[in-house]
């Protein structure tokens, strides 16, 4: 019985593959692989998947789709997307609320790939241990070095370990765009 397909890349073009799978697929499993099949298909090539959930909630299902793309995302790209999963979860006959969103302007990093795209951008990491006496550090994200990432800050650079990162997102820095935004206004004068 073929519960999902989905489209996988190749070295030449995009070629139908199709996963079958024997007994029941519970909605968790089934949205997971949604999920992870949405960025191969032609309409969300450009779709990068951020953070994707499921959890129970009494008889129902929370399934939550954190998404990104360059350019930044709207309102009728998350109803795209809630279309296309919905069509795709169709066949599970467990209730369940959809959450498609934006990574935002603070977009959490979770990957060492999603370190250096970040690089030179603000950023706030907060860790499980204290380094320096601090569990909350600022500065400028300088990228990776070996398995710590690592910030420029006002005393210097701090290496963190990916290991003790807790969570990490960009800091955005309204200022400098209300600066931005200024100088614009007066060049235009």
């Amino acid at each position: 019985m073929v519960r999902y397909a989905t489209v996988l890349p190749r070295s030449v073009g995009f070629v139908p593959r199709f996963v079958c799978v024997r007994g029941l697929v519970t909605l968790a499993d089934a949205f997971e692989a949604a999920a992870r099949g949405l960025p191969f298909e032609e309409d969300f090539r450009e779709v990068e998947i951020v953070a994707h959930k499921a959890k129970r909630v009494g008889r129902n299902t929370e399934l939550s789709l954190m998404v990104d793309r360059p350019g930044g995302v709207d309102l009728e790209l998350c109803g795209r997307i809630a279309a296309r999963l919905n069509d795709l979860l169709e066949s599970q006959p467990d209730p369940y609320t959809l959450e498609v969103e934006s990574a935002g302007i603070d977009r959490p990093l979770f990957t060492p790939g999603d370190y250096e795209r970040f690089r030179d951008q603000n950023v706030l990491v907060k860790t499980t241990l204290p380094i320096k006496s601090e569990y909350t550090h600022r500065g400028k994200l300088l990228g990776l070095r070996g398995n710590a990432i690592v910030l420029e800050q006002r005393t210097g650079e701090l290496p963190i370990p990916l290991e003790m990162v807790k969570s990490a997102n960009v800091e955005y820095d309204y200022r400098a765009d209300l600066k931005r935004a200024k100088n614009e206004r007066r060049e235009k004068r």
